[in-house]
């Protein structure tokens, strides 16, 4: 009997891994319209595969908002709304002056 229970826990284990798959990664870009103000920000409908994506579109939504000297961008990875909080979360966040 617990060597039934043993097996059936391997093969449980090991077809988890088979297809449980990769995360899908999906970036959302933040754009601060004031680097005084970070409370306020326009949030992108659409979501980006890689942060190089995130970051050019968010160059350009800046650039055509003729506000490059006075905004700034964030690209959030994997981003959901906390209701409690009242506010989007992340599971890292980066802006637009980091490598």
């Amino acid at each position: 009997m617990l060597k039934n229970l043993l097996l059936i826990g391997c093969a449980a284990f090991l077809l988890n891994g088979c297809f449980g798959g990769e995360k899908e990664t999906k970036w959302t870009a933040f754009i601060y319209p004031t680097k005084e103000d970070t409370k306020k920000y326009v949030k992108s409908p659409m979501t980006f595969s890689s942060l190089e994506e995130c970051k050019k579109v968010s160059i350009l939504e800046i650039q055509n908002q003729k506000l490059e000297n006075i905004a700034f961008f964030k690209c959030g990875l994997n981003c959901t709304f906390h209701e409690g909080m009242k506010t989007e979360v992340c599971e890292q966040m980066l802006s637009s002056t980091d490598k």
